[in-house]
């Protein structure tokens, strides 16, 4: 019996508690989604600038600023391979040098496609973490605070996203202009990019100093690293009756891999196509159109640019509240509600955005659309209430439930393809926006509202509950509506 298993023995808590410990290292897994948002938002600032010094047309600007996500899929793909064979740490590790890595290729890059080469290797770090902080959250926190410590990851995204939008906007004011020059006469949109090594130094430096996952070090028979890692830091009053649980779960000990996911249904085990399909209805909503496209939006309901650049920022404030709502609710009224509501909200609110576009008028001698009076703030009303719907559910949420649902044995190489799908859904979505919109911005809000009804019906049927279920318990985890409760 290890050291701390024994002390587990006298231990007279008879259910689990939430420790600074734990929160703190939640917290620092999830400083790789702060890594997350900013790098995938950092180059929105620095577009114009970039297009200008190396004289691009609107395809290669387009690709150049897409360019990350192609790195985020692969990123995410082998991410669970990588964490099940060396431990989820050093591919924090990973993730961060290529984090550090891509900040200062980017912001020296020579020509548009050492840059693209850069934004890759970027979004390689995005996918792997994408995939792990969820994944070792999940792993290390208690069942009764999942829900909350899960939900870290969402809200550090979009703090990412924040403070990237805001450092750009400080750099570009401090230099006159993102083409100006700024520190050592390198150009502003040289440092927006460069900046980001600050904080990919900081997430690699805390990652070394974070404890392995408990699952992963039961896997590997590392049992005294694991009983110190459920008793120190989960705060679980029965270490080894734990431990106990996870190794049967884990079934076996040959090594997991991708073949663990197959199934009869469509080739996949039914619990990787809820993680799928999650992932996918996440991004098929239209989130990201509202974030990477949300300056035209405003401009088109009669805002001038600079208003328009401050209600992009203050929606992503909005977002970072909404995020908060959802770390508050998460644990104490259960996933599957807070889903049901975030659906049904968003139906409405992207239902309201098309029928506002529907009396668009599209200016003389442009292809501009602007929208009358009430209309234009019908459409303002619905993105905001859009956004305060996925932040307080759906953006935070998928993320959780992708941490915790699957079995012990499968959980990295399932979340990896969930992930892998969502970066997928999310590049088709953002690159065909520009298309939808040309057929019509009421098509496009009404193909985004008829997701969102269609993510309501598969929730109310598919998705069952998991608020308070221990990880080892999702081996049982039971699909379908008649026993979502089970």
């Amino acid at each position: 019996m290890a050291p701390s298993a024994a002390r587990s023995g006298a231990d007279p808590a008879p259910t689990q508690h939430l420790n600074a410990k734990v929160v703190g290292i939640s917290i620092a897994a999830a400083v790789g989604g702060f890594l997350f948002g900013f790098d995938t938002s950092v180059i929105n600032g620095a577009v114009g600038a970039l297009s200008e010094e190396f004289s691009l047309g609107a395809a290669l600007t387009g690709f150049a600023v897409s360019s990350a996500l192609l790195g985020c899929a692969i990123g995410a793909w082998f991410a669970g391979g990588l964490s099940n064979r060396y431990g989820r740490i050093p591919v924090m590790v990973i993730a961060a040098i290529l984090f550090f890595a891509s900040a200062l290729g980017s912001g020296l890059a020579f020509g548009v496609w050492d840059l693209i080469a850069w934004r890759v290797v970027g979004g390689l770090g995005v996918g792997a973490a994408s995939v792990i902080a969820p994944a070792y959250i999940a792993e290390v926190a208690p069942a009764k605070f999942r829900g909350r410590l899960g939900s870290l990851q969402q809200l550090a995204i979009v703090l990412g996203i924040f403070v990237a939008l805001l450092s750009n906007a400080l750099i570009a004011d401090s230099a006159g202009g993102s083409s100006e020059t700024f520190w050592f006469g390198v150009a502003a949109w040289r440092w927006m990019f460069m900046i980001e090594a600050v904080p990919a130094a900081a997430y690699g430096i805390m990652a070394l100093f974070l404890p392995e996952s408990p699952r992963y070090l039961i896997r590997r028979n590392q049992l005294d690293r694991a009983s110190k890692v459920l008793y120190d830091f989960t705060g679980e009053p029965d270490v080894n009756l734990k431990i106990q649980q996870i190794r049967t779960t884990l079934e076996r000990e040959d090594k997991e891999s991708l073949r663990d996911l197959l199934g009869e249904r469509f080739g996949l085990k039914p619990i990787v196509w809820l993680g799928i399909l999650l992932s996918l209805f996440q991004q098929l909503v239209g989130i990201n159109v509202i974030f990477y496209y949300s300056t035209t939006l405003w401009q088109s309901v009669g805002f001038d640019e600079s208003q328009a650049l401050l209600t992009s920022t203050i929606t992503s404030i909005m977002n970072i509240v909404a995020t908060i709502i959802a770390i508050v609710l998460v644990d104490r009224v259960g996933r599957r509600i807070m889903l049901l509501v975030g659906s049904a909200g968003m139906t409405i609110s992207l239902g309201l955005m098309a029928l506002a576009f529907s009396f668009g008028e599209v200016t003389a001698g442009s292809d501009a659309v602007s929208l009358p009076d009430p209309w234009s703030t019908i459409a303002l009303i619905g993105a905001n209430a859009f956004v305060m719907f996925f932040g307080a559910t759906w953006g935070p949420l998928v993320w959780v439930l992708l941490g915790e649902i699957f079995p012990n044995r499968i959980r990295a190489s399932a979340l990896a393809v969930a992930a892998a799908a969502q970066w997928a859904a999310n590049w088709t979505v953002s690159a065909s926006f520009p298309t939808l919109s040309n057929i019509g911005l009421t098509f496009a809000y009404g193909l985004y509202a008829a997701f969102a009804l269609l993510s309501l019906i598969f929730v109310y049927l598919w998705v069952p509950e998991t608020k308070d279920r221990e990880l080892e318990d999702m081996d049982s985890l039971e699909l379908g509506r008649r026993r979502r409760d089970g």
